[in-house]
């Protein structure tokens, strides 16, 4: 391990947008991950797609990740402007690149804390219940499943990935994503926590769990998707209008004070899922 080098990378979060709206945005960004990876021959050891932003562990120097994350952006960005025309979506969304050391437990803490992001934000009681990552990827008892890409016609596969980049013939699709367990080097990671226990505890007491324990870890989180999905219908039956900008800004108003009750959403989730500027939405969410 001595002269190899890893990186912590984080984007910032969007403040009022998603990088992923629904399941096939995070279906495509799983598929991103795989076809990014395999170009630039990066070595992913683990990463987690968020609604509003994205952390990787990589291999590699400081340059050569922040290659790979620009590479991703744009790659993402490509699939929002084909989906919803979003030009340039992700082009002001900076990244972090950090070094990661190797002599301290450092790679340790940093794996666990992008692991324990979903957690986090309670979105689920442990890494293994979040799909779009490497949360499910590590120490399992079964082995992987999935569609071997070789199996697939070279038209299927380049319909399922978006890509006409060939990715290697071991790579596993599952409900039309690459599985990460397919890709990420998961018996490294595994040599570097050596057991399951010592890789349970690092999540344990990860920065990320210990924040879900200071904020009240019994409150009900509903991922941004859900409320996303659910803005159309509450538009329509409050006011038979397809969505929020067909309505006042009075009735939107009505309409993130009912989201905030039906969902405990907060001020944020809100301004990321409506695109609703904050001191706006402070406005609606404080008036009677």
């Amino acid at each position: 391990m001595g002269k190899m080098e890893f990186q912590l990378v984080t984007t910032d979060h969007l403040v009022d947008r998603l990088w992923f709206q629904d399941d096939d945005d995070f279906k495509a960004g799983m598929n991103g991950v795989a076809v990014v990876a395999h170009l630039l021959e990066m070595e992913v050891l683990s990463f987690i797609l968020m609604s509003n932003h994205v952390h990787f562990v990589l291999c590699g120097c400081h340059d050569e990740s922040l290659m790979f994350i620009n590479e991703f952006k744009r790659h993402h960005s490509a699939y929002l402007q084909r989906k919803y025309g979003l030009k340039e979506f992700l082009r002001r969304n900076d990244a972090d690149v950090q070094k990661v050391s190797t002599e301290d437990e450092s790679l340790e803490r940093a794996i666990a804390y992008v692991q324990m992001n979903s957690v986090a934000a309670n979105i689920c009681l442990h890494p293994t219940g979040y799909p779009w990552g490497t949360g499910n990827a590590f120490f399992k008892l079964t082995p992987i499943h999935g569609r071997i890409l070789a199996t697939m016609s070279r038209r299927s596969q380049i319909k399922c990935l978006r890509s006409n980049i060939e990715l290697p013939e071991c790579i596993r699709i599952s409900d039309g994503y690459v599985l990460p367990e397919s890709f990420v080097q998961v018996r490294f990671v595994e040599d570097i926590y050596r057991t399951p226990a010592r890789f349970n505890y690092f999540l344990s007491n990860s920065s990320k769990a210990k924040r879900k324990l200071e904020t009240n870890p019994d409150l009900p989180s509903f991922r941004d998707q859900i409320i996303l999905s659910a803005i159309p219908d509450l538009c329509r039956s409050l006011y038979r209008q397809p969505s929020l900008n067909e309505l006042s800004s009075g009735q939107q108003g009505e309409v993130v004070r009912q989201l905030r009750r039906r969902f405990n959403a907060d001020i944020h989730q809100l301004v990321r899922v409506t695109g609703i500027v904050y001191p706006e939405m402070a406005r609606m969410l404080d008036s009677i």
